[in-house]
């Protein structure tokens, strides 16, 4: 495998690993902004997303669904690529600094233990429905809606793809 590939499975890492060290770069000055999401069949939108996130800090740590997780959300057929595959994807992005993969429906639980300085999701969230939005609040950092990003939906490309 060529070094694009090489450098995209090094960005994957398990949450155990990100913890020290997204504490050990926040101790040295850097602000860690978190996005998640499900990431199934990657888009401009979701590209053009990434990009604007990452401006908002150091360091970009995106949160992919399981396979499971994103079944239990979007229903039979999906996802159309394994969590593994979207982490290759999402890593291969020069703005994503690292990609990790979590199995709760909500990533509550995710964002109390990485504690990032900035929480992003796409305006299509409401700031008082995002997900851990308190819990970085209290820790003093803050909540961005990014922009929607119109014309792109992985749904709306599945459907047409299916002929739907």
């Amino acid at each position: 495998m060529g070094t694009g590939y090489t450098r995209a499975r090094e960005k994957i890492k398990e949450r155990s690993e990100l913890v020290p060290l997204l504490r050990a770069l926040q101790k040295s000055g850097n602000r860690v902004v978190f996005t998640n999401g499900c990431f199934d069949l990657i888009h401009p939108g979701h590209v053009r997303y990434l990009e604007q996130a990452r401006t908002l800090g150091d360091i970009l740590v995106v949160a992919l669904n399981s396979d499971d997780s994103v079944l239990r959300l979007k229903g039979a057929g999906r996802p159309i690529l394994s969590d593994s595959h979207r982490c290759e994807i999402v890593g291969s992005l020069r703005c994503v600094d690292y990609v990790t993969v979590f199995s709760e429906d909500t990533p509550l639980q995710i964002i109390e233990q990485l504690w990032p300085d900035v929480l992003v999701k796409g305006g299509d969230w409401p700031i008082d429905q995002i997900v851990g939005r308190a819990t970085v609040e209290a820790r003093g950092g803050r909540v961005v809606a990014i922009d929607f990003e119109e014309g792109f939906s992985t749904t709306s490309i599945i459907n047409r793809i299916r002929g739907a």
